[in-house]
């Protein structure tokens, strides 16, 4: 038997022998398993990695479970992670009411529960943190879930994902789950490449199907109708009309491109293309009909609707009334969500019964018993506890993490039927809806409203439709001014999208690796990464294209060829003449331009100038010259025909030159005609008789350039010079330098991306060495202690560390100063922030100053990892450190309770780095444990497991 007969051989008899064990697994579920979930399975039985890309909500968990039981089930450890602790929370409940709190544990950065248990529930970062450092409780491992593993695309986080995979001993399976991406193959091949035996196991059918309306006014329409139907609201009357209006479908037909939905074919709704031509064809015509001073101003058309987007109120109401309830409306913005929020329940809309008000009521006093009633008066509790028994509320990063959980507790309970949620809803948390509702096709990204992606709507959407709930799901997208239903429709049937790395050497992974495996062989490693793979797999095309062009020059220089002489050297000498001459000119350009605009600078009113190009060239007289406190001075003239307009250094290619000067009326005006006529007068008065003075001509021909001389001369005498078919040859040699200036740019674009990830690892140590945090393959003392710091200023709390910044303050001002390392604004705020006065305000202007300098480093060695320490939550930090009460830090901060929690939770993390980074008897160690002692209370301590 074949070596290939053998394997299928044994690959079919583990196959057959796997589906006991898989139906005791299934056994613990209360539905069959879909195809890829048991394709998965059997793959992990089987000892391989499995890559699944599926749709949200399609149970890719399932398949991380199934590791999870085996390894309970042999005996070995199982590591779940996650990207953000939200999900870490959801799945450590999930896991414990399955297999019980003895044999789950839950670690995220700031909470350890049962860390060294069989099942560990952790973020990305921890199991990074754990590799790096060697930790003991990797010992037994055989298998890690990524759950979400398309994360690592994200720009800021993203590198962890690869750092993990690529540390990960060899001996321990990987089931990576990620949302449906369109390369997921290419995936698959670099985790082949790095992790051994992989199979990737890609499902685009949704377990419930996914209809796609838009919602008009009040009243909810497809987006998508099928091919065959007739236009919905249309009735034929007569073969006559149903003749055109079958014309008319085809036509649009052919405009709007046939799509797949739901397995079957269909097209854009041919009322929702209608609507939105009618609608750009009234803007168009408003726009035509505006002033133009106004159109102007406008810089172009406002679409207008005469269907305005309902209000939010209006939009619950009308899902109630479809029986599209539970909905999430997703609003991209925080004070949007809670605006809705207060919206229904100031018109009174309540989507409970008296028992489920109840219910909820008591649900949520129990969970949120262990704050003090000061504080909840501060998070708004009431508020938020009277739209729960209504069954509406919001979810959003700003809410107090208690407050998100109960809310997704609620909802999943089916007590909740409307959120009005930011996209961090869509984030991996289980809450499907039966319908999910989209405002607007346009966010906020930080710096600027960008639409929506494909991927970015196929997330979101993912959310609709419940797996064992719903028949079908719902995505509804509002109708606004301007909206383009084959936009719409461009993105609902868009379902992928691409997965590309994000990776890059930090200072802490520079410093972990090279102290493991030395400098040498961390640089390969880190070519093994996605993104080297990715760039590998670009530089192939590359390659190939640039092996097409270098064959097609030596074709055009073979063309080029001349009896007489070499003709590609003549060719250089007519190329370089030409620059050349087109340099000269530019130059000569530039020297009229600054001559015209000195000569402008020097008109005086009453002027009589000669305007040489332009529209308004002739004669004039200058009224005004324009040129106080202006770079570029317009004067402002009156033109023979009695016109008055500003003129600039555009009409003047040579200098003004006054040609005499006229007396302006003390009492002249512009605006007046009469003014205008008589000074018009006056001016054809005063040229009449004059002898005008000679148009100046522009000088050229580069006769005066002694290269442009020395070229001309060498052309001549050049043998191909007199060649029949010189132009003919000539035509071939420049087609050659064109494609040889392209094939230059491909070539560098090769270099570029061939070993991008090790040269920019290098230059990372060249950082490292020069600061003396690594010596050739030896990490310093300090940079071990740069080792134990996880952070985007790693170095720059390293080096504060080193220069004792910290050592003098108090545990409140060390708080204070380390918040900056944690904490970034959500958008940027031109006011200095207050900051404690004394030791604190003196180590935060240093700590600044260093940044600045480390910055200077980084410029020299072509790096830039370190943002500013921004010094927004100092204050806030400061005075929550020191006891201070809730109320007034988040009044004084304007700050939401969930943001607050979030950024102190983060600095508790940072405290306990910077802790065990400093070195043994300094003041920062015993401070900074005092430190997280001290903000560890009140809403930060009870805020949520994770």
């Amino acid at each position: 038997m074949s070596t290939h007969a053998a394997r299928y051989a044994e690959f079919r008899r583990r196959q057959s022998e796997s589906s006991a064990d898989i139906a005791d697994f299934q056994n613990l579920y209360g539905f069959e398993f879909d195809e890829f979930q048991i394709r998965a399975c059997k793959a992990l039985e089987m000892g391989h990695g499995v890559l699944v890309a599926a749709p949200t909500g399609s149970g890719k968990t399932v398949v991380g479970e199934y590791a999870v039981h085996r390894a309970l089930r042999d005996g070995s450890k199982c590591f779940y992670t996650t990207p953000i602790k939200a999900l870490s929370n959801q799945k450590y409940t999930d896991l414990v009411r399955r297999y019980g709190a003895g044999r789950v544990g839950l670690l995220t950065g700031d909470n350890s529960v049962n860390g060294e248990a069989p099942i560990v529930v952790m973020t990305t970062e921890v199991l990074r943190n754990m590799l790096y450092a060697g930790s003991q409780t990797l010992g037994g491992l055989a298998y890690v879930v990524m759950d979400e593993v398309h994360y690592l695309a994200d720009r800021f986080r993203g590198a962890v994902w690869e750092e993990v995979i690529i540390h990960l001993p060899e001996s321990v399976r990987m089931v990576a789950l990620s949302a449906t991406v369109s390369n997921a193959e290419e995936f698959g091949e670099w985790l082949l490449q790095v992790r051994g035996d992989t199979t990737v196991i890609v499902d685009e059918t949704r377990p419930v199907p996914l209809w796609q309306h838009v919602m008009v006014g009040n009243r909810i329409q497809d987006l998508f109708v099928d091919l065959s139907d007739a236009d919905p609201g249309e009735e034929a009357s007569d073969s006559a009309g149903r003749g055109r209006r079958a014309k008319r479908r085809r036509r649009e037909g052919a405009a709007a491109a046939e799509v797949l939905v739901n397995g079957e074919r269909m097209q854009v709704n041919p009322r929702l293309v209608r609507l939105a031509e009618e609608e750009d064809r009234l803007a168009q015509l408003a726009y035509r009909r505006r002033a133009p001073q106004s159109r102007a101003r406008s810089g172009g058309p406002r679409p207008r609707s005469k269907f305005q987007p309902p209000n939010r109120v209006q939009i619950v109401q009308e899902l109630n009334r479809d029986g599209l309830l539970p909905a999430i409306t997703f609003v991209f913005s925080r004070a949007g969500c809670d605006d809705a929020v207060r919206q229904c329940v100031m018109a009174g809309l309540s989507l409970t019964t008296e028992e489920e008000a109840e219910e909820i009521r008591e649900y949520a006093e129990r969970q949120c018993a262990d704050i003090p009633p000061a504080d909840l008066a501060v998070l708004g509790y009431h508020e938020w506890i009277i739209a729960l028994q209504r069954g509406i509320a919001a979810h959003h990063a700003g809410l107090l993490p208690t407050f998100k959980e109960v809310v997704e507790s609620l909802f999943s309970r089916g007590l909740i039927r409307a959120v009005f949620a930011t996209e961090t809803l869509a984030l991996g948390i289980n809450m499907p809806a039966r319908t999910v509702v989209i405002e607007k096709l346009d966010k906020w990204n930080g710096e600027t409203h960008a639409a929506l992606t494909a991927g970015e709507y196929t997330q979101l959407t993912g959310r609709a439709g419940r797996r064992g709930i719903d028949v079908e799901g719902h995505a509804v997208v509002l109708w606004q001014p301007g909206t383009d239903p084959q936009a719409v429709a461009g993105l609902a049937s868009t379902r992928t999208y691409p997965l590309n790395s994000s990776f890059q050497p930090s200072y802490n992974m520079a410093v972990n690796l090279v102290g493991q495996v030395g400098r040498q062989r961390s640089r390969s490693m880190l070519e093994s990464s996605f993104a080297q793979f990715q760039a590998d797999r670009a530089v192939v095309g590359l390659v190939r294209q640039l092996r097409k062009h270098e064959e097609a020059l030596e074709g055009y220089a073979e063309a080029a060829e001349c009896h007489l002489g070499d003709f590609m050297e003549y060719a250089r000498m007519r190329r370089e003449l030409s620059d050349r001459e087109a340099q000269a000119s530019r130059s000569r350009g530039a020297r009229r331009r600054q001559e015209a605009l000195r000569s402008l600078e020097q008109l005086r009113v009453g002027d009589i100038i000669r305007v040489p190009a332009g529209r308004h060239s002739g004669y004039a007289v200058v009224l005004d010259p324009g040129n106080r406190g202006a770079d570029d001075p317009a004067p402002l003239v009156l033109t023979m025909n009695r016109q008055v307009k500003r003129v600039n250094a555009a009409d003047f290619p040579v200098p003004a030159e006054p040609a005499g000067r006229l007396r302006i009326p003390k009492n002249f005006s512009a605006r007046s005609a009469q003014s205008r006529r008589d000074l018009a007068s006056a001016l054809r008065s005063r040229l009449e008789g004059a002898e005008a003075p000679p148009p100046q001509r522009s000088r050229g021909g580069g006769g005066d350039d002694p290269e442009i001389a020395r070229l001309r001369r060498g052309l001549r005498s050049h043998p191909c010079h007199g060649c029949a078919d010189r132009e003919e040859h000539a035509r071939w040699a420049e087609r050659y330098f064109r494609l040889a200036k392209e094939t230059d740019t491909l070539r560098a674009r090769v270099e570029g991306r061939s070993h991008v990830i090790a040269r920019t690892f290098d230059r990372v140590c060249g950082v490292l060495q020069q600061l003396d945090y690594l010596d050739g393959d030896t990490v310093t003392p300090e940079g071990r202690r740069l080792a134990k710091i996880y952070s985007e200023l790693d170095l720059l709390a390293a080096e504060c560390l080193r220069r004792g910044l910290w050592e003098d303050l108090t545990p409140a001002e060390l708080a204070a100063c380390l918040s900056t390392l944690v904490y970034e604004a959500r958008r940027s705020d031109e006011t200095y922030p207050r900051v404690p006065a004394g030791a604190a305000q003196d180590a935060l202007a240093e700590m600044v100053r260093l940044w600045g300098d480390l910055h200077e480093v980084e410029r020299d060695h072509r790096v830039s990892f370190l943002r500013e320490p921004d010094l927004g939550f100092v204050w806030a930090t400061y005075r929550w450190a020191n006891g201070d009460r809730l109320d007034r830090i988040l009044d004084e901060a304007g700050m939401p309770a969930g943001d607050f929690v979030r950024a102190t939770k983060m600095l508790i993390d940072m405290l306990g780095q910077i802790a065990d980074a400093a070195p043994e008897g300094s003041a920062v160690r015993g401070n900074a444990r005092t430190a997280m002692d001290a903000v560890r209370r009140g809403v930060v301590a009870y805020s949520s497991v994770g």
